[in-house]
């Protein structure tokens, strides 16, 4: 069987038998701060689990894309020589929310692989936890599974945790015996030996328990199943190889890299590592980047980068000098496009994005190896094992130079690095974001909200009305606690039965407005929903004498205008995409928004900054669509139909099984609970004010539309008139006119600048009689002023050139701010570092700075210290001359 057909085989056998078949999540997981990347099955099922949402379904079953590199599950330095670990993989999964249990999940999985895929029972070993029963019993009993093929294994082996605290239970797994170790020459084993004879091919997890702080367990209310089987592992055993690089998912890949490299797979040892990682990290950044993750040096940025550049150094190992790895990224989308579509849209893109990274880093990696090569040869000399970490640092914060692939190509030759040393330059530095990123710990819910989820499900009926006079106030909060009534003056949260305003999701704000009582008013500052299904609002500003109390009858209203204006936006952010899509390609993705009342902010997948003609195309098409005033149609659809439809799905989103599609005639289809206006044209105008980078690969489209658009408009024609008015000059002539001026702006600048060089080079003379002496050394330190960094340079190397030998030390204040430029002559660089002596001076005058043994400048806020600073410099030269 193929990979392709192992896939669709398992989705449909539990298909079959009652399961609901839910798409893969992305890879960057959804408001879930203590993941860096999806990394199992059951990750998009985690608040099911938790009991704070819930499916209309009580079983799934998934083909889950999965990434480990980082964190407690990092695989990173065991793909390449293992024949069995990946950094993307996929999880093929069911699940059972409170349905069945062990004596369903065992017998579907054995039923699975025996009977289905007709795996040879004497080939299969189950370990179980050591104090679990019940499993033994239906494995032996139920299943008929010999007792001397299940083995009990402990707490570290066979039972699983959510965390610390919470679900938790013993699981069961099935091992497939490959009859043989990959390793030659490897001694008889048994089921825990790790050298690849036994491999794990399905893990069964019941959720049976949840633990307290004190480690105390009990039995959940509702146990459930969650179980994982490696696609790669079983296409392995199905395929009857040792190794997963040999199944259908890699040989392309790996034949691949052979055709581009020269190689044969399975010539040497040392080649087959590097091609098995360039198979694997082609997968992976075609995956990564495709859900969105762009290169770059923090989270999980930082890791997408650091796998490709493990990968281009293991391409420079096998002879690949020119760009390869973007040549195999096509490779996997041609494997991976009929299970994941998404990679096929987004193909170009993610080529792109690899090529440049090849060719960015391409340099830094020459450069490295070469110091890499002199480090290592130092401390041979020097009878070392050690590679210095402060130099190793070096390379790492001038050159970019990952301290990881340091390490790699230290221990291929025989050293180790000295990571403390490393370690303390690091922390000398500023805090950077990749060694500060931590997981932040999962947002706590309170106890009040998990119990007004189970009680109150508050209607939403905002997309009909702005107003509701029958709404009931089921539950008031305080100070994080249920009460029964709220006073005058109190702040603090209502929910209601049924409720008009719209809770902040999907980057639109919350709705504002007031609730009404008989006798009193409170005012709607802000509506969020703290669970699924639960919508709150939060008040304040009462007015009137009587207290609000739950039970009581309420008006509500939302702010119209408000919520028109957000309406107008919300609309236009979705013509922006379509746009967007249409001028720039398929691949653009949106990665965030602001749905606001006074403007819109979109955030999208995108290589390179956007033309002028490209932001004015966008703008063009939106423009176009508003005045064909085209109806906005919504519906309420099955998920998959909406998908199949074409409607634009969010991947990192998360949707229930009933979807609201957004439909702007053929222009736009996108899956959107969010607030529209019934026709485009009532947006009236739309105007683009800004396009920008925010980081790697990412862009931003800042835009107005109605009332704020007109606004724009008629303010940018006042500043015209103004300039024109002022200028003297027609419309038309305006950009020849300003560019005329700059040019001639520009040139008085330059010959002001020479004046004042000329000026100061008046005094090079009586700055050279007047240089002091220090231990044999002239030293010259002046403030000049009225010149730029620039120009401090150039008069600074004239002074060194008549001192002939000696140190120089010029300041200036240059926007308010104090400015140092230090040149010392090469004869006495090895006594007088200018880097060094710059770095001892710079803070005097609250700032910092570096610079080469000859060369070194530095600036610094405190303008007030920049005479003593000169001053010190005579003493400070001295301490270095003695």
């Amino acid at each position: 069987m193929t990979s392709n057909e192992l896939r669709r085989y398992f989705l449909h056998y539990f298909e079959r038998h009652g399961h609901r078949i839910v798409q893969s999540s992305s890879l960057v997981p959804e408001k879930d701060p203590t993941l860096l990347f999806t990394n199992a099955g059951m990750n998009q099922f985690k608040n099911v689990f938790l009991g704070l949402e819930k499916r209309a379904y009580k079983r799934a079953a998934t083909a889950q894309k999965c990434f480990r590199a980082s964190g407690k599950h990092n695989d990173l330095e065991n793909v390449g020589p293992s024949l069995r670990h990946h950094t993307f993989f996929e999880m093929l999964g069911n699940f059972s929310f409170g349905d069945y249990f062990k004596k369903e999940a065992i017998p579907f999985a054995w039923d699975l692989v025996t009977k289905e895929w007709n795996l040879p029972p004497e080939r299969l070993w189950i370990t179980i936890y050591q104090e679990d029963e019940e499993a033994f019993q239906i494995w032996n009993k139920q299943v008929g599974v010999p007792a001397d093929r299940i083995v009990r294994l402990g707490e570290k082996d066979n039972f699983w945790a959510m965390g610390d605290t919470g679900p938790c239970g013993p699981c069961s797994e099935i091992h497939f015996d490959h009859g043989r170790s990959p390793l030659p020459s490897h001694p008889q084993c048994f089921l825990t030996c790790e050298c690849g004879r036994y491999v794990e091919i399905w893990n069964l997890v019941f959720m049976q328990f949840n633990r307290d702080e004190q480690g105390n367990t009990t039995p959940l209310p509702s146990p459930s199943i969650d179980t994982g089987m490696g696609l790669e592992r079983i296409t392995a055993v199905m395929q009857g190889t040792l190794s997963n690089y040999d199944t259908d998912l890699f040989k392309p890949l790996i034949r691949e890299a052979c055709n581009l490299a020269l190689k044969e797979y399975g010539d040497t040892a040392e080649d087959d590592v590097s091609l098995r990682i360039l198979a694997d990290h082609a997968r992976a950044a075609t995956f990564l980047i495709s859900d969105g993750v762009m290169p770059g040096n923090e989270g999980r940025e930082y890791v997408l980068r650091k796998i490709l550049r493990r990968a281009i150094r293991h391409g420079r190992k096998l002879r690949l000098q020119d760009p390869f790895l973007y040549r195999l990224t096509g490779v996997v989308v041609e494997l991976m496009k009929e299970a994941y579509p998404e990679v096929v849209r987004s193909q170009e893109f993610v080529a792109r994005v690899v090529l440049n990274e090849e060719e960015k880093f391409s340099s830094t990696l020459q450069y490295g190896l070469r110091v890499l090569d002199e480090l290592c040869a130092g401390a041979q000399k020097a009878a070392s094992a050690v590679l210095p970490g402060s130099e190793l640092f070096k390379l790492y914060d001038t050159y970019g130079f990952p301290l990881d692939l340091a390490r790699e190509v230290a221990e291929e030759r025989k050293f180790s690095i000295d990571e403390e040393g490393f370690s303390r330059e690091l922390a000398a530095q500023k805090e950077r974001a990749r060694a500060s990123w931590k997981g932040a710990e999962r947002a706590k819910i309170g106890d009040v909200y998990l119990e007004l989820q189970e009680k109150a499900r508050p209607r939403f009926v905002g997309y009909e009305t702005l107003s509701s006079s029958e709404s009931v106030v089921e539950a008031i909060i305080v100070d994080g606690q249920l009460v029964s009534s709220f006073g005058p003056g109190q702040k603090g949260e209502i929910i209601l039965d049924v409720t008009p305003f719209y809770a902040e999701s999907g980057g639109q704000v919350g709705d504002q407005g007031v609730l009404q009582g008989e006798a009193w008013m409170v005012r709607v500052e802000d509506t969020y929903s703290p669970l699924p299904g639960l919508i709150s609002h939060r008040v304040t500003s009462q007015q009137g004498s009587l207290s609000v109390e739950v039970g009581q009858k309420v008006e509500a209203y939302v702010d119209a205008e408000r919520r028109r204006s957000t309406m107008l936006n919300h609309t236009a952010t979705h013509l922006v995409h379509a746009a967007l899509r249409e001028v720039l390609g398929e691949h653009v993705k949106q990665s965030g928004s602001l749905v606001a009342p006074d403007r819109l902010r979109f955030d999208f997948t995108h290589f390179a900054p956007m033309t002028d003609r490209e932001v004015q195309r966008v703008e063009e098409m939106v423009n176009q669509q508003i005045r064909q005033d085209t109806q906005v149609q919504t519906a309420v659809s099955d998920l998959e139909k909406a998908l199949e439809s074409g409607a634009l799905a969010f991947f990192g989103e998360k949707y229930s099984d009933r979807v609201r599609v957004v439909q702007i005639g053929p222009f736009s289809r996108e899956l959107c609970g969010g607030t529209h206006v019934s026709a485009v044209g009532q947006i009236g105008a739309f105007k683009i004010v800004a396009e920008s980078g925010i980081a790697a690969g990412i862009r931003r489209i800042e835009a107005l539309t109605g009332e704020t658009a007109i606004r724009r408009f008629q303010e940018d024609e006042a500043l015209l008139e103004e300039l024109v008015e002022k200028l003297k000059v027609s419309r038309r002539e305006l950009p020849e006119h300003i560019d005329r001026l700059t040019s001639q702006l520009r040139e008085s600048a330059r010959r002001i600048d020479d004046l004042r060089l000329r000026l100061a080079q008046t005094e090079i003379r009586d700055l050279v009689q007047k240089a002091q002496e220090i231990r044999g050394i002239k030293v010259i330190a002046h403030r000049v002023d009225d010149l730029d960094r620039a120009g401090l340079r150039t008069l600074a190397d004239r002074l060194k050139n008549q001192l002939q030998s000696g140190v120089v030390i010029l300041g200036t204040l240059e926007d308010s701010k104090a400015a140092l430029v230090i040149m010392v002559s090469k004869d006495l660089t090895s006594r007088v570092h200018a880097g060094k002596l710059i770095q001892e001076l710079a803070p005097l005058i609250g700032g910092g700075g570096g610079g080469k043994p000859d060369l070194a400048e530095a600036g610094g806020k405190d303008s007030s210290k920049l005479e003593e600073a000169l001053q010190q410099s005579y003493r400070v030269v001295e301490k270095f001359l003695s």
